[in-house]
């Protein structure tokens, strides 16, 4: 069953207001050119207070988006606005952030004493016993921080690899955002460039490459540090 929500949007001194389907919204803000408007209108009208179900007349939407046409309006709300997204949603979505979090740990972290996994259970219990707060971003974006709270806990270390990567001048500022999670030290080359050694977690390591390589179009060079 779809799940309806409010998108709003402020144009001047006016604001506006109308229901969308919550999940073809969210995914026509992410750009899936798929999900057609029809899809993710849920209302017949355009408001200045949705919840009094006061209209938007036709001038004040003319003079604000310089058109009346339905679909145009939306789309613009959708992409440029604010979508109240229910709570209900919410919880599904960090619920499913979560078993990320469980499951990335178990595949890569080890006890630090005995080198052992852990156990799903486990995991789960200490992230409740530590009150780790897990938000609903990307697991390499958080994964520092959950491991600085699991430790005062559980002795627990993740699997890494040391690489070295060297970034053309023309790369470095979009790049940069990229590796400081796993940086460990950096080199800025005469010519521009820069070259780092990274230490990442190797559950981690594929989806790295990928948006490294996204973003240098596959020019960045890599290399592998075998330690002792």
């Amino acid at each position: 069953m779809s799940k309806d929500a409010i998108v709003r949007l402020k144009v001047g001194k006016m604001q506006f207001e109308t229901r969308v389907n919550v999940e073809a919204a969210l995914k026509m803000r992410r750009g899936d050119s798929s999900v057609g408007i029809a899809n993710v209108i849920a209302d017949n009208f355009i408001y200045t207070n949705i919840v009094k179900g006061m209209r938007s007349g036709a001038d004040e939407l003319e003079n604000s988006f310089g058109t009346t046409d339905m679909n145009a309006i939306v789309e613009r709300m959708v992409k440029k606005g604010d979508i109240e997204i229910p709570k209900e949603i919410r919880d599904e979505a960090l619920e499913a952030r979560r078993k990320q979090v469980v499951d990335f740990l178990v595949r890569n972290a080890v006890d630090a004493r005995t080198g052992r996994p852990f156990t799903p259970d486990t995991i789960e219990s200490s992230l409740k016993q530590g009150g780790v707060k897990i938000e609903n971003v990307s697991v390499d974006k958080q994964i520092s921080k959950i491991l600085d709270s699991l430790r005062v806990i559980l002795p627990i270390k993740i699997e890494t690899k040391k690489i070295k990567v060297k970034i053309a001048p023309e790369h470095t500022g979009k790049v940069y955002g990229l590796i400081q999670e796993y940086k460990e030290k950096e080199d800025w080359m005469n010519d521009g460039s820069l070259e780092v050694i990274l230490n990442i977690p190797v559950g981690l390591q594929m989806e790295f490459y990928d948006k490294l390589n996204s973003i240098t179009h596959g020019s960045a060079l890599t290399q592998e540090i075998k330690e002792n």
